[in-house]
């Protein structure tokens, strides 16, 4: 009987957590109920984690277990404390959900940290309107003030009970509340066991998720850990706020030492051998489904044009390093090249050379600027372009919004075209063919459609939509580039073309389209995501004025060529000479390493790769 009585006091102490802390767990379960349910995108087929609730209740309850380890009168300030930061917390999530559409993420913090006083004042005046309170805010509002009543009534009962001057309906609800307490605490305790332990088996797997994400040494890193099939769930706002500051820590780490780099910025000469430099960087662009390329569809008959006129070069032999924008802006802006020593943040950015050397440097990016809505692949790749002091080391102008369209960036430029006699490098980052591609080009301009590609039985109907709208998209990017190009066809001017990566649409019938980050790169994954299409055009007087260089890019037109190694390329024409400069890495000059290993993802050796493939065949 002793046994039996002892077991049920002891399964009874596992609701002690809860009852010393009832009001705070009731409460608390509510508010991340509320985020829950309320915080769900309005995306078709969207759903809230599958174990939200039950990880919830684990949390809460481990939480009101070392609240109740606290000797009590520790134990109420450190829970108003702990109350008052996750209901600050849940709102300002929620209100960045409403105001934003997106939870609060790593690059709303970092906009905060660089708010000023004014700013301030001008965004509540903004986005604190009255319909804010009649959102799912109101609803933690009403939430908090009901805590603090029944705290309130809680703490008058405990004091009139050590007085013994007793109201007695406090009184009489007190009383029963303990003594139901004593009755009911034994089944309460299995029911906490139960639900504890099956929620532990639940969200154990999501708990081992969330402390790789957390420990990784990079942002970068942080950012391929998110690409992964199976990722970590930050299902309420608590952990999204120590995910943001854990980012931005992250960040900031490279962003000190790029900033240390940019005191070491030398320039030994500058001859200004090319005047006008432009440097476009596209999006997510598969080399096979350029017409340039040999691609059946007339994707790019502004290019081809071009091209047969005798002034753009395709290079035939490229690859992007990553099939991650973020990293491969790492790597191209930096001088550092993929195996040396040291990290990409080592090493000065290729811009703020040019700036050293005295080009004026322009920056028109329709990706990668400060925004609330920014997810962390955004933040990741735009942190060090970003960031104030970087930012003024690299670009003389930038734009200051972003557009429906990429050719908005045309506009930008002809507002903030300086005019003078400066040596020009000019950078255009468009968005180009980006998941999702229906939203890259206006509706006004499509050209193909799904019933086009009735040719391959092998695609699904909804593989053919997509296709149809991927090449749409790519004739979309041809009339943006030709564009540009057009801005630049009677000048003394250089243009290369690059996307960040490449894509996989389908090609050779294999069902997949998209990026697959976590598999193991092979010959076909690096075919399909990682070889890109690229060119440099020169216009007919700098063809005529620079026959060295138009030469050498004939020339080298097939060599290999990985675009981490592109800034020194970048410096050669510009005519800069530097510490930083290495002639192995200039694909244009008789110096050029075409043994180099090209190392995709850190992991595999494209040349490796393909001539294993060669052999195969």
């Amino acid at each position: 009987m002793r046994i039996l009585t002892s077991l049920i006091r002891l399964v009874g102490a596992a609701f002690l957590p809860i009852r010393k802390n009832g009001c705070f767990f009731l409460f608390m379960l509510v508010l991340g109920w509320i985020c829950i349910k309320y915080e769900v995108p309005g995306v078709k087929n969207y759903k809230p984690y599958e174990f939200s609730v039950q990880e919830l209740f684990f949390d809460l309850y481990l939480l009101c277990l070392l609240l109740a380890l606290i000797p009590k009168a520790v134990r109420r300030w450190v829970r108003f404390l702990a109350a008052a930061a996750l209901y600050i917390m849940a709102v300002i999530d929620i209100f960045c959900f409403v105001k934003f559409d997106s939870t609060f993420n790593p690059s709303m913090l970092m906009l905060v940290s660089e708010t000023t006083k004014s700013e301030t004042k001008e965004f509540f005046s903004t986005y604190l309107t009255p319909d804010v309170i009649f959102s799912p805010l109101g609803a933690v509002v009403l939430l908090m003030i009901a805590h603090i009543i029944w705290g309130c009534i809680l703490r008058w009962a405990e004091r009139k009970r050590k007085n013994r001057r007793r109201n007695l309906t406090v009184s009489v609800l007190s009383d029963n509340l303990n003594r139901w307490g004593d009755v009911i605490q034994p089944a309460a305790g299995l029911a906490c066991i139960v639900i504890f332990v099956i929620a532990a088996a639940n969200v154990w797997e999501n708990k081992r998720l969330m402390t790789k994400l957390m420990t990784r040494d990079s942002i970068g890193q942080v950012e391929h850990t998110l690409t992964e099939k199976d990722k970590a769930q930050l299902y309420i706002p608590v952990y999204r706020f120590i995910f943001s500051m854990y980012s931005n820590q992250l960040a900031s780490t490279q962003v000190d030492d790029l900033k240390e780099a940019v005191k070491e910025v030398a320039v030994d000469s500058c001859s200004f051998r090319s005047r006008n430099i432009i440097l476009i960087i596209g999006e997510s662009y598969n080399k096979y489904h350029s017409q340039l390329y040999g691609y059946e569809k007339p994707t790019t008959p502004r290019q081809l044009w071009l091209q047969k006129e005798g002034y753009l070069v395709p290079f035939t032999d490229v690859v992007s390093p990553w099939n991650l924008t973020s990293y491969v802006f790492k790597n191209v802006f930096s001088m550092h090249t993929v195996g040396e020593e040291g990290q990409w943040s080592d090493a000065p950015l290729f811009p703020e050379i040019f700036r050293k050397a005295g080009y004026h440097v322009t920056f028109l990016t329709n990706q990668f600027l400060p925004k609330a809505k920014s997810a962390v692949y955004d933040f990741s790749g735009g942190f060090f372009l970003n960031d104030q002091e970087l930012s003024r080391a690299q670009f003389d102008t930038r734009n200051s919004r972003l557009h429906t369209y990429d050719e908005g960036l045309l506009d930008d430029y002809d507002s903030l075209k300086v005019h003078n006699t400066d040596a020009q490098l000019t950078i255009f980052h468009l968005m180009g063919q980006h998941v999702d591609y229906r939203l890259r080009y206006p509706k006004d301009r499509k050209k193909f459609v799904s019933d086009e590609y009735k040719v391959r039985p092998k695609l699904l109907t909804q593989h053919r939509v997509r296709i149809a709208q991927y090449d749409n998209a790519t004739l979309y990017n041809d009339s943006v580039v030709a564009a540009i190009v057009n801005r630049f066809y009677n000048d003394d001017a250089i243009i290369i073309y690059m996307p960040d990566h490449s894509e996989e649409i389908y090609n050779n019938d294999s069902g997949i389209f998209g990026r697959r980050h976590s598999m193991k790169v092979d010959y076909r994954l690096a075919r399909e995501e990682f070889e890109i299409p690229f060119w440099i055009w020169c216009s007919k007087k700098y063809a005529e004025s620079h026959p060295d260089i138009f030469r050498a890019i004939w020339l080298n037109r097939q060599k290999p060529l990985m675009t981490d190694a592109l800034a020194h390329t970048l410096l050669s024409i510009a005519g800069i000479h530097c510490k930083d400069y290495k002639a192995e890495y200039d694909i244009l000059s008789p110096e050029y390493d075409t043994q180099r290993p090209r190392i995709l993802k850190g992991e595999a050796d494209y040349n490796i790769l393909k001539q294993q493939a060669q052999q195969k065949e």
